[in-house]
């Protein structure tokens, strides 16, 4: 019974998670979704960020990572059933936490394929970050 029980708790949890995969175009930025970037303070300054944009790094600049204080911002940041996206610098790094905040934690997550580099070269003219 308490198999049963498991299964079925994992099974409703993978169907209120939410996985988009889209790519990150300078039009998906004028949809009114909150985005957030997880790249490194190096390569906000290198690049510069989507306007509107929230900045936190997920991984530092040795690979590093500590989900608990990435999401106590994130959580200051978004709701766990609003949709929101995710940005990195050409999608790798997005394409591993928008999995994991999505199928583990039950996020409604965006994750914009390409990155910041594909949003550049299709003309996006960034911000700087501060």
């Amino acid at each position: 019974m308490k198999k049963i029980i498991f299964g079925l708790l994992v099974m409703m949890t993978a169907l209120m998670a939410e996985l988009q995969q889209v790519w990150a175009t300078p039009e998906f930025v004028q949809k009114n979704i909150k985005i957030i970037d997880i790249r490194t303070p190096a390569e906000w300054k290198e690049t510069g960020i989507v306007k509107d944009s929230y900045t936190i790094m997920f991984f530092d600049e040795e690979g590093n990572f500590f989900v608990p204080d990435f999401l106590k911002e994130l959580d200051k940041i978004v709701k766990k059933d609003e949709p929101f996206a995710l940005i990195c610098r050409v999608g790798s790094r997005t394409g591993m936490v928008s999995e994991f905040l999505s199928n583990k934690l039950g996020y409604k997550v965006i994750n914009l394929k390409g990155g910041i580099l594909k949003m550049i070269h299709e003309g996006y003219k960034t911000v700087p970050y501060k």
